[in-house]
């Protein structure tokens, strides 16, 4: 008998309760029943994500002959890679393309998702569905909006014209690196300020209260408080920009020129016209391994040092 006067669960042989039983039958019913609504969308991840990279990771290392593979194990597509000089221009030129991209957009987004944090008020709903709005157009409309502004007759150089400021159109603002880092700012600004403004939401405004009692001012409190507390946002919002806009084709291709082409218009050429995917394979894994490597540094910096105590 219990200390109520109830009886005691009984106790099986294993050492187990006989309460006990229907819990972890429960659990394990639950751990089951996760498992299955978990399984459609990895078996999903697993056939359309997995199974594709895998796939190029293997043609990387064959050989094209004609309309036929040679599935003979060769390293030829890695040395043609790295030691041709066109190819290590252009992966030099995407990775310093999407490096000035990366910062100025970050650059750019920080100002806005400070205002919408801090300041926008009972307005803040107003304001992230006008960040939202550029989701709704197309990727190439935006683009095309770009060739229109940037062009030799386009917005910008009529405007300048008309004002006087120039006498005849200005040439190096289209098909060039310049237009390609304009017009990818453009198109991932939101990308940026919505995690940034998330991870000034988050910071405690008594915090800031407390630096101010103890006597910082506007730009103290912000070097102190408020950017060590936002770095989070400011590193997913930095590779969230950096990872896909070196692997962009699309912008360079309309706007870039000879001299704004990347490493994705020679991937696309290699599968498309040369007819050689094991290059054009072996080109898209060493740019997925610099691609990764970068991001794993900044995160390893942003961990040793940004974010380190002062």
């Amino acid at each position: 008998m219990s200390a109520q006067g109830e009886p005691a669960p009984a106790r099986t042989g294993d050492g187990l309760t006989t309460a006990a039983k229907p819990v972890s039958s429960r659990f394990g019913h639950e751990a089951r029943g996760g498992l299955l609504m978990v399984s459609p969308p990895f078996v999903y991840a697993l056939l359309l994500l997995a199974a594709p990279l895998v796939m190029v990771v293997l043609i990387s290392f064959w050989t094209q002959d004609y309309l036929t593979l040679d599935r003979t194990f060769t390293l030829a597509n890695y040395r043609e890679a790295w030691t041709e000089e066109l190819y290590r221009l252009l992966m030099v030129r995407s990775l310093w393309i999407s490096l000035l991209v990366t910062a100025a957009t970050v650059l750019l987004a920080y100002p806005i998702a400070y205002f919408v944090a801090f300041h926008a008020g009972g307005s803040k709903a107003l304001w992230l569905f006008l960040i939202t709005v550029p989701f709704w157009t197309s990727y190439l409309l935006r683009v095309f909006l770009w060739k229109v502004i940037l062009g030799y007759n386009g917005v910008l150089n009529i405007g300048l014209a008309g004002l006087g400021l120039i006498d005849e159109p200005l040439t190096f603002l289209l098909y060039n690196a310049n237009a390609v880092v304009i017009t990818l700012a453009h198109a991932w600004a939101p990308f940026a300020i919505l995690p940034i403004y998330v991870a000034l939401s988050k910071i405690d405004r008594g915090l800031l209260e407390a630096a101010e009692d103890l006597g910082d001012g506007p730009l103290q409190r912000f070097l102190r408080v408020t950017l060590p507390l936002s770095m989070p946002g400011v590193v997913a919002a930095a590779l969230i920009v950096f990872i896909p806009t070196v692997g962009d084709y699309v912008t360079p291709r309309l706007v870039g020129g000879t001299d704004g082409l990347m490493i994705a218009n020679l991937i696309q050429v290699q599968f498309g016209k040369a007819n050689n995917a094991p290059l054009g394979a072996a080109l898209a894994v060493s740019a997925m391994a610099i691609v990764g490597s970068f991001a794993l540094l900044f995160m390893w910096l942003n961990r040793r040092y940004l974010r380190s105590p002062s």
